[in-house]
């Protein structure tokens, strides 16, 4: 995994960040508060790995241009490490068509958000929990729309397996995003919502066609920051949201 072009080791560098975590606190401005009444656990499961044939031969084949292939050397990650995301269906009540996590709510029967974590990711994805060394879990945040406390748990693909969509009325798309992609200053962007007087705004990413912004814009902005892995971008760029 690592290189003298790319000092960096994801796994290792994960890890740590598990044991110390983040405090969502001191993002003032970009993580919101906590509404008033009942507040329902959930967890996503942040899964990293690396592209192997395994997975290929699920996925879209990504052609890659000469400033693509630039970008992805100028990254301290390597090029093969992604990140496993979703695209919710079109037709649910709460961020529709938004990329997200795979995760949902914490059912009784689960121990815990680990347990919850995997479960959704399995029942989304089709992602073999077996295959999957757990990090460890972050502090909950909450994701204010849906009224959820939200606990990000950091898993490592130790031995990956095939995905899909495995609901269509949850999820319209299951894909692997290359993080040098997304640390790409060119596919760095600040997503806005305007709703009457306000603008709601949270960092965004670009990447295969799809916009992570949001709370998943928020956590990947927060661990990339936190890892020391994010290049200087323009913050200034806006991508607006119609909502």
């Amino acid at each position: 995994m690592t290189s003298p072009d790319h000092p960096t080791d994801p796994r290792a560098d994960l890890k740590a960040l598990a044991t110390r975590g983040i405090d969502w606190a001191g993002r003032t401005g970009r993580i919101p508060r906590r509404t008033a009444g009942l507040v329902r656990p959930a967890a996503v499961l942040v899964l990293f790995g690396v592209l192997d044939d395994v997975l290929a031969q699920t996925l879209t084949p990504t052609v890659l241009t000469a400033t693509d292939r630039e970008n992805r050397l100028a990254s301290r990650v390597p090029s093969d490490l992604d990140v496993l995301l979703v695209e919710r269906a079109s037709t649910l009540s709460h961020h529709p068509g938004q990329v997200a996590f795979p995760g949902g709510r914490i059912d009784h029967g689960d121990s815990g958000p680990v347990a919850a974590a995997l479960r959704e990711a399995y029942e989304e994805t089709g992602v073999e929990p077996d295959g999957i060394e757990v990090l460890g879990a972050l502090a909950s945040l909450p994701l204010a729309v849906s009224n959820h406390d939200v606990t990000p748990v950091l898993g490592w693909w130790s031995a990956p397996s095939p995905v899909r969509v495995v609901d269509h009325g949850e999820s319209a798309h299951v894909f692997r995003a290359p993080v040098a992609d997304l640390l790409n200053p060119a596919n760095r962007v600040t997503a806005t919502m305007r709703r009457d007087v306000m603008t709601h705004k949270s960092p965004a990413f670009l990447t295969g066609g799809h916009l992570i912004w949001g709370f998943t814009g928020i956590v990947l902005d927060a661990l990339f920051t936190e890892l020391g892995w994010t290049r200087p971008w323009n913050r200034d760029k806006e991508h607006p949201i119609n909502g």
